[in-house]
């Protein structure tokens, strides 16, 4: 089977997936439920004319990103429109501006190697928005990492830090030649943290870590910096536990949420319990409990699928991630300017590791952390970021 044909089957399936979740979703309303049937025939509209036009114009690129993230983002508002319509609405919306954001960065960029010359743009924009929410932020479940735009729209800075920390980075380890270029880049990163830190975002805290050690070492081919910051990063995880009271909450309803199941753990009780109830193929599609489980509609959205899709979605989703970031890291491999290859390692670096510090989160597997699943959970700063990053690896895979 050739590529076309490939991509075609892969369209076909995410059409499938989309007219099976919203059409079952339809049915268990009488007579119909127009609104799912409206938003599945939005989406098909969208990634088709998306997928014609990246074929027809740039056909050289790897479409097997745009179409795995795309399944993601199924799975996601088809979950949303269960629990509450209204968020589904809204995240079609950001959705759909995700997705022309990402068909106009590979249609309008020009050659990303030239976007290298501004670093020191790129670094005082990482450092505004890594801090903006501690000044002017509000405090969502325990964090303070929000703005609020007017009284519906919230918006997460430290998203667009991530995006600007990445080509920052890039930029920086693109001319390595000793010890002494890591030194502004690494004061950049601890800034960073450390305002991830006061502002009680541990999630974004532990992804901008691993963004940061993951480029360091592909950039330089050095494991003694591996080692060092794994170190550095031990000790501020230590005094963190010692300083700040909610993380040692964190820690201690890890290791034991049952000590406290109608309280500090009942988030992580009421996850197990519904991972268990669905069992390996789920209750159905409207058939589970997902409003039991707080922050259903975005830190925690992974449970309710795997109660009503089962153990085997969860593992689709996984598995879905990974080809993401393989397909991802492939057009790291192949791209010859180091700038390039920089930015795609560490934007298929964010996808992967905020995936799995969500779902080792909610699983119990590591200390929860508060991070959305990339493309699944409700938020618009989270998904037009995705798109975006998604959108600038796209373009490399086109070089």
């Amino acid at each position: 089977m050739n590529s076309k044909k490939y991509e075609i089957s892969l369209i076909f399936l995410t059409y499938l997936l989309i007219w099976a979740s919203f059409g079952n979703l339809a049915l268990i309303k009488l007579p119909y439920d127009r609104g799912a049937i409206i938003i599945a025939g939005v989406m098909s509209v969208l990634i088709g004319y998306s997928y014609f036009i990246l074929r027809k114009f740039f056909p050289d690129g790897d479409k097997h990103i745009f179409i795995f993230a795309n399944m993601l983002a199924v799975i996601g508002i088809a979950m949303l429109y269960r629990i509450q319509s209204f968020y589904a609405v809204k995240q079609i919306i950001t959705y759909s501006l995700g997705v022309m954001g990402f068909i106009l960065i590979v249609i309008f960029f020009p050659d990303l190697k030239k976007y290298y010359k501004y670093k020191y743009f790129y670094l005082v924009m990482t450092l505004i928005f890594m801090a903006m929410a501690y000044f002017i932020g509000s405090e969502e479940y325990g964090s303070k990492n929000w703005i609020k735009i007017g009284s519906i729209y919230m918006f997460q800075p430290s998203e667009v830090g991530k995006l600007f920390l990445v080509a920052y980075l890039a930029a920086s380890l693109k001319k390595y030649k000793s010890f002494k270029n890591l030194i502004i880049p690494a004061f950049v990163v601890m800034v960073s943290l450390g305002f991830m830190v006061l502002q009680k975002d541990l999630g974004s805290a532990l992804i901008i870590f691993s963004i940061s050690l993951t480029m360091v070492f592909i950039g330089t081919s050095k494991f003694k910096y591996v080692i060092l910051g794994l170190l550095l990063f031990a000790a501020g995880t230590y005094f963190s536990y010692k300083i700040f009271p909610h993380v040692r909450v964190r820690f201690t309803i890890w290791k034991d949420p049952w000590a406290d199941p109608t309280g500090k753990g009942m988030q992580l009780v009421q996850s197990m319990i519904a991972i268990a109830w669905g069992g390996l193929s789920g209750t159905g599609l409207g058939l589970g409990y997902p409003n039991v489980i707080p922050v259903n509609i975005s830190d925690f959205i992974f449970i309710p699928i795997c109660e009503e899709m089962g153990v085997i979605m969860g593992l689709g989703i996984l598995i879905l991630y990974f080809l993401l970031f393989y397909r991802c890291m492939r057009a790291a491999v192949y791209v010859e300017d180091e700038f390039s290859r920089l930015l795609a390692v560490g934007y298929s670096t964010t996808i992967a590791s905020q995936a799995l510090v969500n779902i080792g989160g909610v699983t119990n597997a590591i200390p929860l952390t508060g991070l959305t699943l990339p493309f699944i959970s409700y938020g618009g700063s989270s998904m037009l970021i995705m798109f975006f990053s998604l959108g600038i690896v796209q373009k490399i895979s086109e070089e």
